[in-house]
């Protein structure tokens, strides 16, 4: 399955109604490695994808796009980027295909398949962050895969340059909440483990200059 041309992801940017989610659909296109990355591993083994955490539903689009995704359910707490993410499947035809809704990453849904997790963690204490674990866990098919992208406490450059990104998202209110809690690779590697998923975890710093990671926890067939 190879990458998406120029033109499918301009359309895609062009389904949001204001200039400046354009403009950021455009740069996260462009250089955001995550968006290929789950795509990949939902060719291998197509299945329906709970996306907690969808924003304005920008990996759906891309999914749906690529062909991967069979059926969808993005979920979000932030009523702005719901509704945001309603105009755009509205205006691309993909509002009954992509549906978006209001809730929190804690409510149990009857969608079962992959389990999808980006950028998300941080925003929430360690506490919160092992409830919603346990929750995608538990929305996972046999040979599902809780595919998880975040940043990672570590002792690098990127993760002191992702921290000050963090501090500046928060404070021009893009982001309402700012992070809580940076989780370590061996902490997110040992809930997942106690989940029953078998987990890898790679770099996926693509053509950024942040720390952010692609943590997979794939249940058993």
């Amino acid at each position: 399955m190879s990458a998406m041309d120029a033109t499918a992801l301009y359309r895609i940017a062009e389904s949001y109604d204001h200039w400046f989610q354009r403009r950021y659909v455009q740069g996260k296109l462009a250089t955001d490695p995550a968006y290929a990355a789950v795509a990949d591993l939902m060719a291998l083994r197509p299945m329906p994808l709970l996306d907690i955490g969808c924003g304005i539903g920008l990996l759906g689009q891309y999914l749906h796009a690529r062909g991967v995704l069979p059926q969808y359910l993005g979920v979000d707490h932030d009523a702005r980027k719901i509704d945001a993410g309603r105009r755009a499947m509205r205006l691309a035809g993909l509002e009954t295909t992509l549906p978006l809704r209001l809730a929190d990453g804690a409510t149990a849904y009857p969608l079962r398949g992959h389990v999808a997790i980006l950028d998300v963690l941080h925003y929430l204490s360690a506490e919160r962050q092992r409830e919603l674990l346990a929750n995608a866990a538990a929305h996972l098919a046999p040979g599902g895969m809780l595919i998880v992208r975040n940043v990672l406490r570590e002792r690098s450059w990127r993760y002191a340059a992702t921290r000050v990104s963090e501090f500046f998202l928060s404070t021009s209110g893009w982001m309402r909440i700012g992070a809580q809690h940076y989780p370590s690779a061996d902490e997110l590697r040992a809930l997942l483990e106690a989940a029953g998923l078998h987990v890898t975890i790679r770099s996926l710093h693509g053509r950024t200059p942040f720390d952010c990671y692609l943590i997979v926890g794939e249940k058993p067939v």
